[in-house]
């Protein structure tokens, strides 16, 4: 089992104060092992916090280094590719964009499986393709590696409370070993099933995000051409059978929510172009399965044509402005 091979090594720690939190002693940090980290965007920048918060020694790498210098100065160690944080760490935890970002980052000339230890565990947060999931985790298997995709829903703002959701998929003897690092950065941990099966879960729930997002903002932008205040009609679907989350936690429409991202110009959050690659998976597992989703694949096309109007990098809840443009305001 894997769980029975990891090492106890210790990354040395210093007691450290930080913008709203305090990190643990060296003497606590002792107890429990190291943690490689690979990936430090959006959202796993603040998740990696979330475990030195734990008292986890954090080994971690990203492809711009930049995006390390933060977590650096928590505390935790900074090298210089993933095979370094593989022959140092017997838990890793990848955070990244795409598909081909994990399998560059697992199997490529630098990638983890170079130099990783038997009995690790590998747990994959990216949401990609599940056979890509699948493919890795073979890959994983034969260098005497356990790997587990679990992707996450809930946003940034999930991530730096450490409320994300984490759906699991891989070996069941091995979930509680994923659990109790991913506790650390989440209040719900479901297990899936085998390999791929997290990935199913995160694809089938983004899928119907962006639907009610789309339609969220189609409400809300009919509902201000007709003369409603959209604060005034925030509160009635959210106290009507209309409610949703993109109403009720995540609204489109500028001023009428603080803390999201369309109170900041649709900066920060879930950007446009991952939507589209998420719902890009979705329509390709659909097609595989021969499933009908005709709103998905219209959401699917929307959200391309977003990203080729400008909006790839915008939070996705921007197809608000979006709709607003295509209308000529």
């Amino acid at each position: 089992m894997a769980a029975a091979l990891r090492g106890s090594r210790y990354l040395g720690g210093r007691f450290i104060k930080h913008v709203g939190f305090t990190f643990v002693s060296t003497r606590s940090m002792a107890s429990k092992t190291q943690v490689g980290f690979i990936g430090l965007g959006n959202m796993g920048n603040p998740m990696a916090k979330n475990l030195l918060k734990h008292g986890y020694p954090v080994i971690a790498t990203d492809v711009f280094p930049e995006s390390c210098k933060e977590l650096q100065e928590l505390g935790a160690q900074i090298l210089d590719n993933p095979a370094e944080v593989a022959d140092k760490a017997d838990r890793i935890i990848t955070m990244l964009p795409s598909s081909p970002n994990v399998i560059d980052v697992y199997t490529g000339p630098n990638g983890i499986l170079k130099k990783v230890k038997k009995g690790s565990l590998l747990i994959d947060s990216s949401t990609i393709d599940p056979a890509v999931s699948k493919e890795m985790a073979s890959a994983a298997e034969k260098m005497g590696a356990v790997f587990m995709d679990a992707p996450v829903s809930g946003g940034v703002g999930a991530a730096s409370s450490g409320k994300l959701t984490f759906m699991v998929g891989g070996a069941e003897a091995e979930f509680t070993a994923a659990q109790e690092l991913l506790n650390c950065m989440g209040a719900n941990v479901v297990y899936c099933g085998q390999v791929g099966t997290g990935q199913a879960a995160k694809i089938c729930n983004n899928m119907l995000l962006a639907i009610g997002m789309i339609g969220t903002s189609e409400t809300m932008n009919l509902g201000i051409r007709l003369g409603l205040d959209p604060k005034l009609l925030a509160k009635i679907l959210n106290m009507s059978s209309g409610r949703c989350w993109s109403s009720d936690t995540y609204n489109p429409v500028p001023g009428v929510m603080e803390g999201v991202p369309s109170g900041n110009h649709y900066q920060g959050g879930f950007g446009t172009q991952l939507m589209a690659k998420d719902l890009g998976l979705a329509q390709n597992t659909a097609t595989n399965t021969k499933t009908p989703v005709p709103l998905g694949s219209l959401a699917h096309q929307i959200y391309r044509m977003m990203c080729a109007r400008g909006y790839a990098s915008k939070d996705f809840s921007s197809v608000f402005q979006f709709l607003r443009e295509e209308e000529g305001q």
